[in-house]
């Protein structure tokens, strides 16, 4: 497939995690306490490289900012993203080693992960100087949040910081909320209060349950994309509703299809176009994601 926007001057500032996933998909029943035969790949993978990965793969000018170890997986992860044009603006973490993940994948390519965060436990106030990036001020650019950075108590003050600085700079923002369970632990309405004033908000359907549906996130947030899988997504704001149904695909591999719909959507609605459009965009770069192993576009 080709880049889903035509180039675009409006730069985005991507902030999320970066590491690498181990990807197993059994070849029959799991065994516990014992041995499974596997098909095991190794990928790039964290939500923040993925949407920023996604992006650049759209056209859109990208940085990233996050927080690797002082190690070979570090190294590469920076090498990966530059290939993609990804501009990595890294804090190098001399105690933290680079995040992994690995990943089960059942038949039907729905996966569990076991996240160690490691180096994006200690992204910080720091970490982030959205000034200092020398971003002109017109076209505005936007912020785009993953919202494992603020579920983590150890970064979670560094992604608060990138909010405030966003909104105080004049840019828009949008916030991915990621996990379901993550914010049932935290509770609704201490994540809302960490959103409030968002642009745009990115939940899938359980996540917007689990933040107390659409009544309740709009009283934080200007407007909500919700997408639904198989279904479809969904655009609400003031006095307005949009909705996409997504095409049938054969999932290989769902991991990172969310980053990918953030991508999607974001390149286009930053363009200046319609908000369906967007979702179409979203919606196939999600699914193109289910297409194939690991997170990242081809």
């Amino acid at each position: 497939m080709t880049a889903l926007a035509e180039p675009c001057t409006r730069p985005v500032v991507v902030v999320g995690d970066v590491g690498l996933d181990v990807i197993a998909r059994p070849r029959g029943p799991v065994n516990l306490a014992s041995g499974t035969p596997s098909n095991v790949h190794l990928a790039p993978g964290g939500a923040g490289a993925n949407s920023a990965s996604w992006l650049a793969w759209a056209g859109m000018p990208v940085t990233l900012l996050a927080r690797i170890g002082d190690d070979e997986a570090g190294r590469a992860a920076r090498r990966e993203l530059e290939s993609r044009h990804v501009r990595c603006a890294f804090a190098t973490d001399r105690v933290r080693p680079t995040c992994v993940v690995v990943v089960l994948l059942d038949a039907s390519g729905d996966r569990t992960m076991f996240p160690d965060r490691g180096a994006n436990e200690g992204f910080g106030v720091e970490d982030v100087d959205l000034p200092g990036l020398g971003m002109e001020p017109v076209p505005v650019p936007h912020l785009h949040l993953s919202g494992y950075v603020l579920f983590d108590e150890g970064s979670r003050a560094g992604g608060l910081s990138a909010l405030r600085q966003a909104r105080a700079l004049g840019w828009t923002t949008s916030v991915d909320p990621q996990a379901a369970a993550l914010i049932e632990a935290v509770g609704a309405r201490t994540f809302l209060e960490w959103v409030d004033g968002t642009d745009l908000l990115l939940p899938n359907e359980r996540e917007l349950a689990a933040l107390g549906g659409l009544r309740a996130v709009l009283a934080h947030v200007r407007e909500v994309v919700t997408t639904y899988g198989p279904h479809g997504a969904r655009w609400v704001g003031d006095g307005f509703e949009d909705t996409a149904r997504a095409p049938h695909v054969d999932h290989v591999d769902a991991t990172g299809a969310g980053d990918a719909f953030n991508a999607g959507l974001l390149s286009v609605w930053l363009s200046g176009r319609d908000r369906f459009a967007a979702l179409r965009a979203g919606i196939e770069a999600g699914s193109t994601a289910c297409l194939r192993l690991g997170a990242r576009p081809s």
